[in-house]
C-alpha cells in the first residue's frame, strides 16, 4: 500500500495544527513557522496571498493528510459523497473517511494516531464481528463489533493509549476489551479545522 513519507512534523506545520496529534510541545514551537529556508520571516501556515483555487487545493491536501489517502482512492470518495444524494457532499465525504477502519481504530482510542491505527490493521491486529480484517478502508457500520487480537491487546502503546482518557465520539462504544459501532458519524463529531466545502469546490472543477 502506498504511503505518505514525508515528515509528520513537516507535514503539520504546512496546514497549521498537529494533524497526527503526536507532536507534543516540540511541535508546538514550530506550528505558527511554515517550513522553508526563510520560514521565519513568514507568519501562520500560508506562505504567499492566496487564490481562491490555492485555497482550495490547499484544503483538500490537508484532509487528505489528516486521513493519510492518496490522490486516487481519495478522488473515488469525492465521487461516491457527490452521488450519494442523502446530503451535502462535503459532509458525507467526511463521514466516508471516518467510517474507515482504521480511523476508527484511531477514534476508540487503540492507536496513537491514524499511522499507527493503520498499522495495526494491516498487521492483521483488527477483529470484527470475529473475522480478521487488514484493509485500513475497510468502512464499518452501526452494529459492527471490533476488537484487538491478544497480542496487540498486551502491547505497551495500546496499553498506554487506553489508559490516557482520550474521549470517544458517541457514534462508537468501548467496553472492555469490546467496542461496537452504535451510529454513523455526524458533521459535529469531526472537530478538526476543515473547510469541506473547498474540497468539493476543488473536485466541481473536473
Amino acid at each position: 500500500m502506498a504511503r505518505v513519507r514525508s515528515p509528520k512534523f513537516k507535514q503539520s506545520r504546512r496546514f497549521g495544527f498537529d494533524i497526527f496529534g503526536t507532536g507534543g510541545a516540540a511541535l508546538a514551537k514550530r506550528l505558527d513557522v511554515p517550513p522553508g529556508a526563510h520560514a521565519g520571516q513568514r507568519q501562520g501556515p500560508q506562505r504567499r496571498r492566496q487564490t481562491e483555487y490555492s485555497r482550495q487545493l490547499f484544503e483538500k491536501q490537508k484532509v487528505k493528510a489528516i486521513y493519510g489517502v492518496l490522490e486516487r482512492q481519495f478522488s473515488r470518495y469525492v465521487d461516491e459523497a457527490e452521488h450519494s444524494g442523502t446530503g451535502p457532499a462535503g459532509t458525507i465525504l467526511l463521514t466516508l473517511l471516518e467510517r474507515r477502519l482504521d480511523n476508527v481504530i484511531y477514534r476508540l482510542g487503540y492507536g496513537r494516531s491514524r499511522p499507527m491505527a493503520r498499522q495495526m490493521v494491516n498487521h492483521g491486529h483488527v477483529m470484527v464481528d470475529g473475522r480478521r480484517v487488514n484493509i485500513p478502508s475497510f468502512r464499518v457500520r452501526p452494529g459492527m463489533r471490533i476488537t484487538l487480537a491478544s497480542v496487540a491487546q498486551k502491547m505497551p502503546v495500546v496499553i498506554e493509549e487506553l489508559a490516557s482518557g482520550r474521549t470517544v465520539p458517541h457514534w462508537l462504544r468501548r467496553t472492555g476489551d469490546v467496542s461496537e459501532v452504535v451510529d454513523n458519524p455526524e458533521r459535529a463529531d469531526i472537530e478538526m479545522p476543515i473547510d469541506e466545502r473547498l474540497v468539493i469546490a476543488f473536485y466541481s472543477r473536473r
